[in-house]
């Protein structure tokens, strides 16, 4: 009885640091960004993928907002993955006929060019401990996209299977690095070391 307290415990513990976290969208980032008009300009950012808008402020400004429009480039050190991240405007059909600049992380540059969006999702999940059996809560989804050598871009369904499958006679070598270093498709920054491997070859 006592360690099935001390585990309910911990798993409402866990379930409010989850919902209290910061998201990487809601911080300031050092970067840098590049304009259409060619101006570059450094200082902290923060990016809304939602709504394909930035926000910029250097040490003596007030925070200024820019669309997805009016900027070609922006890259940020973001401190929550201890990673550089580099976010490019591309043109893409959101409506059928219709292309809009969008923002797209850049996260493989190759022969396969693997870019990507995050969106916020209310995703379902089940345990033993919660009363019900399952809850809900936000998380931080990862939307990929394939850049075409022609400059279209495909939203990309990352399965390991149709990954491999795009591999062509590579994919054999490639699984067996994935087997080797455990790694899965299903975590971004695995996947952008299989496409990398992949593209080395």
């Amino acid at each position: 009885m006592k360690y099935f307290i001390l585990v309910c415990f911990f798993t409402l513990v866990n379930l409010a640091s989850a919902s209290a976290q910061n998201w990487a969208f809601e911080l300031w980032h050092e970067g840098k960004l590049v304009l259409e008009t060619g101006d570059t300009l450094k200082g902290q950012i923060k990016y809304d993928l939602q709504q394909d808008l930035i926000q910029f402020k250097s040490t003596q400004s007030t925070p200024e907002a820019y669309t997805a429009r009016k900027v070609v480039f922006f890259e940020i050190f973001d401190n929550t993955v201890r990673r550089y991240r580099q976010f490019f405007s591309l043109p893409y059909s959101i409506n059928v006929g219709y292309k809009a600049p969008v923002f797209f992380e850049l996260l493989v540059e190759g022969n396969i060019t693997l870019l990507s969006r995050e969106a916020l999702e209310y995703r379902t999940f089940s345990s033993p401990y919660i009363i019900g059996g399952s809850y809900t809560r936000l998380v931080l989804v990862n939307n990929y996209y394939l850049l075409e050598e022609n400059g279209d871009i495909e939203a990309f369904e990352v399965k390991r299977s149709d990954l491999l499958n795009k591999m062509g006679r590579k994919a054999n070598t490639v699984e067996q690095y994935m087997k080797d270093n455990r790694l899965r498709v299903d975590d971004k920054y695995e996947l952008v070391r299989i496409i990398n491997y992949y593209n080395t070859l």
